[in-house]
């Protein structure tokens, strides 16, 4: 399915609660009905968000290190000969707009712009070939990590871990194909990363049989594919933004952490 017939699922705040509103021509309508049932979906009343929130509460974020061919040789590391895969915590979940928050004391803290897969049904010991069908849709991601941390730690728990550590958004856009969009990283309004998931070396399919051979997905779970190439630190008072072909752009404001 082509970008222009994608369609865009937004998290929203509506009379104090959380909804779902499907986005068309710049208007909102509520979703009507479960989420995960899948389209078509019945729409209801047109809304105005009072805000947005992050498009899903995953159980886990599995996400995969090392899976675009320039960022390996970035980090001097040589390609994996299987997925990376590495967890990072239902609690570092941000929403468009809220503040990343930087750790004091835990050194470089870089942005990585990705796009996500959202898990849309049970999925375990899936086959290749049928991958694709537990994808409920797409979405961006900052893996946001602490890379001194990182680096002194050897596995990754703690410097992916912290809290605001993963900005989710805008939207969950379903129908868009994952194999040839564009995945930029914005500080400032100056892009830092610039590439496409072309350069995958493990493509989402393969990703979804390789975590689910290992691991239970449930819906709403998320997947981060990887970031490319461009990843650089982060200081209080930059805005970050995350954009993918086809999703849009998910923006945060960054700060440090009180005290």
């Amino acid at each position: 399915m082509s970008a222009s017939s994608t369609q865009k699922i937004f998290r929203i705040e509506h009379n104090g609660a959380p909804r779902y509103a499907i986005e068309a021509n710049g208007s909102f309508r509520l979703l009507e009905g479960e989420l995960f049932a899948g389209p078509p979906y019945r729409t209801g009343a047109e809304v105005k968000p009072a805000r947005f929130l992050a498009p899903v509460s995953p159980s886990k974020i599995v996400a995969i290190g090392l899976n675009y061919k320039d960022h390996a040789a970035e980090r001097n590391k040589p390609l994996p000969p299987e997925p990376l895969m590495f967890i990072k915590p239902s609690t570092a979940v941000i929403g468009p707009d809220e503040a990343v928050r930087l750790p004091r004391g835990a050194g470089r803290i870089d942005h990585e712009a990705e796009m996500a897969v959202v898990i849309g049904r049970r999925a375990s010991h899936v086959r290749r070939e049928q991958a694709l069908d537990y994808v409920l849709g797409l979405t961006c991601i900052n893996d946001v990590t602490a890379r001194d941390l990182q680096t002194k730690d050897v596995q990754y728990t703690r410097a992916k871990g912290f809290d605001t550590f993963a900005p989710i958004g805008p939207c969950i856009a379903i129908g868009l194909d994952s194999s040839t969009l564009d995945v930029e990283g914005w500080v400032n309004g100056e892009r830092r990363q610039a590439s496409n998931t072309r350069q995958l070396i493990f493509t989402v399919p393969d990703i979804i049989a390789f975590v689910s051979s290992v691991m239970t997905l449930l819906p709403g779970d998320v997947i981060a594919t990887g970031t490319p190439s461009g990843i650089g630190p982060l200081k209080p008072g930059d805005a970050v933004t995350i954009k993918v072909g086809g999703i849009g752009e998910l923006s945060n404001p960054v700060i440090e952490e009180e005290p």
